[in-house]
């Protein structure tokens, strides 16, 4: 069988037989990658604790008839202190979430592997209370980065330029805060406040590990968070359990 190399992160493994174990990965190029790890259910395996989620790890693998088979796996990076505290294994469960109901087999995207490593990196290390508005972040950039970047100063709808921050109101279907005149003609909206306008702006644009430090006031981040939870969940044609069960502990 013809063997290959990749470097990928772990996101979620399903057991098949008595033994073995598919692996689902988002690999270095930004694909999606399922993988037989045979015997990785075994006390004696050589690499089965290497595949768990959150490791980031150097594949080989041969190539089978329908799932490629891992033959060997060096740990790269695991993320322990995701898995030693809850709070950040619940936002760490949102990103690898997100990576695998976005991720396509055969289709690159090499920047969702770097945002991915990215956000884990930063929540390893970031203060717990800082970790909703981290998850709010990677959302909206992950979101910018499929194309379904929010409009944030002019009307999703039409374009018009945005006077009356008070007046505005965000639109799921057109993508963004929209004017009153779109408002009136029939476009579902709901209320978003200024305030959060302007945090999702700098979330937007800020790095992630700056994002903790934009002192953005608590009502501001929550607003932010339940609206990119109903972004994602109305564009995002798959279910998000684990940021279901993340902005569920939020509110």
């Amino acid at each position: 069988m013809a063997g290959y190399a990749a470097r990928a992160l772990a996101l979620k493994k399903t057991r098949l037989g008595e033994a073995d174990l598919i692996v689902t990965f988002l690999a270095s190029d930004g694909r999606q990658l399922r993988a037989v790890a045979k015997g990785a259910r075994k006390t004696t395996s050589r690499f089965g604790a290497r595949l768990e989620p959150f490791s980031v790890v150097d594949l080989m693998l041969a190539e089978g008839r329908t799932l490629d088979i891992v033959t060997e796996a060096q740990t790269v990076r695991r993320h322990n202190a995701l898995c030693a505290d809850l709070d950040r294994l619940s936002a760490g469960s949102v990103v690898l979430d997100f990576a695998d109901k976005v991720s396509v087999e055969c289709q690159s995207e090499a920047r969702l592997f770097e945002l991915a490593i990215t956000a884990l990196d930063v929540i390893e290390t970031a203060p717990v209370d800082a970790l909703p508005v981290l998850i709010a972040a990677f959302l909206l950039k992950g979101m910018a980065m499929l194309g379904y970047r929010p409009a944030l100063s002019a009307c999703a709808a039409c374009g018009r330029q945005l006077s009356d921050a008070g007046a505005w109101r965000f639109s799921l279907e057109a993508g963004g805060v929209v004017c009153a005149g779109c408002v009136s003609e029939g476009l579902a909206t709901t209320r978003v406040s200024a305030d959060a306008v302007q945090a999702l702006s700098a979330l937007l644009w800020a790095r992630l590990a700056e994002v903790d430090v934009l002192d953005l006031c608590p009502s501001s981040v929550a607003e932010c968070l339940s609206l990119v939870r109903s972004f994602v969940a109305y564009h995002v044609p798959a279910r998000m359990k684990a940021l279901e069960m993340y902005g569920a502990g939020m509110s």
